[in-house]
């Protein structure tokens, strides 16, 4: 058995835990329902103007220079190459959205010489609203195959506590956004999932070392067990989710603002699911009253506890 690096009782505040996560999960829940989210262009259509630069364009410069203009919440990123850049802008009035390309070349052209109108389309909020089916049963898709894995693969205890810690993560990053009134696009669906599979990743290791403890450690009690897992696996979740966070502050320091929506929901999510993984589920478990008989087979005689040893 590895020598776990601390010896804090955890379960000791197993109550505060799971009493600031569900906290956490009401007020987030309130929060959507009263505030809603702020949908991107992805979710609520808009016009898509494509450009074609003589030089290497900067998004940023031409974000600003469009917003000073009065183009506001509008999105611009490269594609295909640096010269091309593609502007997303909010429905306008009908009247103006056929002027809207014209209107959004010329005022590049003041800015920086020679740009090409390559095309500029209408996406009506038919799209979006598709989109944004498709969007909600993905995340639900992802959470029952994780269910039903985490229940064969290990018990149904396990199963319960791990979705719902990724429910818990999930609504927490939802919550925040629609708290700061941040935009939810593609991306930050696409940070959404990730989290969900960082979040199970970490659930699976400590749902493993709580199972093989409880095969090794035959004589300590449910809460014994869990505490020595979780100091076990503290130090490896500590230094994961570090090293990742670092990563992630890099890209929200320089990212720009077409990838910051996608770095704050992978912080604020990686950030809670580790919390989650780590005390959500195990402190779950315990409520749910698992048992030793419920993760291994119970041992007939002390000769084959001795014969079987570490698993």
């Amino acid at each position: 058995m590895t020598e776990p690096k601390f010896n804090i009782p955890w379960m000791r505040w197993r109550v505060p835990f799971v009493g600031i996560s569900i906290a956490f999960v009401i007020i987030s829940i309130i929060d959507i329902a009263w505030n809603g989210l702020t949908l991107g262009l992805d979710f609520t259509g808009g016009t898509l103007v494509e450009t074609r630069f003589e030089e290497p364009a900067d998004p940023e410069v031409v974000r600003r220079t469009l917003e000073d203009a009065g183009f506001a919440d509008g999105v611009v990123q490269l594609f295909g190459s640096e010269r091309d850049v593609l502007v997303r802008m909010p429905p306008q009035a009908e009247g103006d959205q056929a002027k809207l390309g014209d209107a959004i070349v010329a005022t590049l052209r003041d800015a920086f010489g020679e740009v090409t109108l390559v095309q500029s389309n209408f996406v009506g909020p038919v799209v979006g609203e598709q989109l944004r089916d498709e969007a909600l049963l993905a995340v639900l898709a992802a959470l029952a195959v994780i269910m039903v894995y985490v229940f064969f693969r290990f018990t149904k205890h396990f199963a319960i506590s791990s979705v719902a810690a990724l429910a818990h993560d999930v609504l927490v990053v939802l919550g925040i956004f629609a708290l700061f009134h941040w935009t939810f696009d593609l991306s930050v669906l696409a940070a959404v999932l990730a989290v969900v599979g960082y979040s199970i990743n970490d659930s699976i290791v400590v749902a493993d070392r709580i199972r093989e403890n409880f095969r090794v450690m035959r004589r300590a009690t449910p809460i014994e067990v869990v505490n020595t897992s979780l100091n076990q696996v503290m130090a490896r979740s500590l230094i994961t989710s570090g090293t990742t966070l670092l990563t992630l502050i890099a890209l929200l320091i320089v990212g720009g603002e077409t990838i910051r929506g996608f770095a704050l929901a992978l912080t604020i999510g990686i950030t809670v699911g580790t919390y989650s993984s780590i005390f959500v589920v195990a402190s779950s478990v315990i409520f749910m009253n698992m048992r030793r008989e419920d993760v291994v087979p119970p041992v007939d005689d002390e000769k084959k506890e001795i014969e079987e040893g570490p698993v």
